[in-house]
């Protein structure tokens, strides 16, 4: 019996037909807002893949104790890969070869291109097993670097904001007072090292005037154990080390970006915020030059919440084509955008989490942009609305 009373549903539809100019300017400022929490959500994505593929549940990652969770500060022996693999059982080895990667890691200003241009780029430092820890890097063109070359991962020219041509296989670019050539590039699957600088460990030392390394993965078989390894830290006080699994580390730096997500995630409530208002703004409009239209369905029989519903349809109705508009634009052009970022770079992620992160927001925004205007407007008497003008 309820719902016999309901205005057709056709007849909501109808409505925004017949007011072609305010149904459009609607659906664009809803689109506009929607298409920003895409934005911000995908960021957020963005940021969490990229830590979350970058971790290999069977790498540990060895480091000076004073470094914190900055790698960049790390200094340790150059014989510790030699120690770990003569103390430690459980390590990877194939044909002979043992998966333990060596790695010189550092922030350094590059300079890009004949006019010199310079961004803050990370370059590590590597050897020949570097590939075989990190399982995820690909070469994608080109060779691997020999004396006085480098390779580039895939979302370097976004780090160093530079146009990717200039980052092309043959060209060269300069850091640390050096001359470098482009060998090759890589990919590594999201993580990452996609927004690093690769090169020959020994050329990098020589640049550097080092004889250190900052950091050595090594890759555990089924038999090794992450705990052996932190115990061998523990045992050699003198070399001053810590051992931690590849994937707790990059758990740790998503703890340490947590305010930022948070922060993030506080821009989805603002701009969702804005867009009540704008709604709110766009559908009193609406409901202002309707009052008549409200107080002649009510004469002929219609009960309030029937009117009610139909509006809030209305407002439903341009929310959900405003949350298909902006998430088709979103899915097409800034689904796998590469931003910078203090730990590198990476790429939007609008997945289906943030698909329905934000349709089901936009869906929100009409429903809760219709109703106030639709129930101010119904608390006026039938008689003083049908002499409005």
């Amino acid at each position: 019996m309820f719902f016999r009373k309901l205005l057709p549903w056709e007849y909501g539809v109808r409505n925004l037909v017949r007011r072609p100019t305010r149904s459009l300017l609607t659906l664009l400022a809803l689109s506009t807002v929607i298409l920003l929490i895409f934005v911000v959500v995908g960021f957020i994505r963005g940021l969490e893949k990229s830590l979350a593929v970058s971790g290999d549940p069977s790498v540990v990652l060895v480091y000076s104790v004073s470094a914190d969770q900055n790698i960049e500060n790390s200094a340790i022996p150059a014989r510790t890969p030699a120690l770990l693999t003569a103390s430690v059982e459980g390590i990877q080895q194939r044909y002979g070869v043992t998966h333990v990667s060596p790695e010189l890691y550092l922030g350094t200003r590059v300079k890009v291109g004949d006019d010199g241009s310079s961004g803050l780029g990370l370059v590590r430092g590597v050897t020949t097993t570097a590939p075989l820890v990190r399982r995820g890097v690909r070469l994608t063109e080109g060779a691997w670097p020999q004396a006085g070359e480098i390779i580039v991962g895939k979302l370097v020219a976004t780090k160093l904001d530079c146009d990717p041509g200039q980052l092309a296989v043959g060209q060269e670019i300069e850091f640390e007072k050096k001359q470098w050539k482009i060998s090759g590039r890589f990919s590594a699957g999201g993580a990452a090292y996609e927004s690093e600088i690769w090169c020959r460990l020994p050329d990098f030392q020589h640049q550097l005037k080092r004889q250190d390394i900052s950091v050595v993965a090594l890759m555990l078989d089924q038999s090794g154990s992450s705990a052996e390894v932190e115990l061998f830290c523990k045992e050699r006080t003198d070399l001053e080390l810590q051992a931690i699994k590849e994937t707790d580390y990059y758990q740790s730096l998503q703890k340490h970006y947590k305010p930022m997500r948070i922060m993030a995630w506080f821009v989805v409530f603002l701009v969702s915020g804005a867009g009540v208002f704008a709604g709110l703004n766009m559908m009193y409009g609406a409901v202002a030059g309707r009052v008549r239209e409200i107080a002649t369905l009510q004469a002929v029989g219609y009960r309030r919440h029937a009117i009610l519903i139909s509006i809030v349809q209305e407002g439903t109705l341009l929310a959900a084509a405003g949350s298909l508009l902006a998430g088709a634009i979103a899915s097409l052009l800034l689904n796998g955008v590469a931003v910078r970022f203090t730990m590198g770079a990476f790429a939007l992620q609008v997945d289906g989490m943030a698909l329905l992160i934000g349709c089901s927001v936009g869906l929100l925004l009409g429903i809760v942009g219709a109703l106030p205007p639709a129930i101010k407007a119904l608390r006026l008497s039938v008689a003083e609305s049908l002499k409005a003008l």
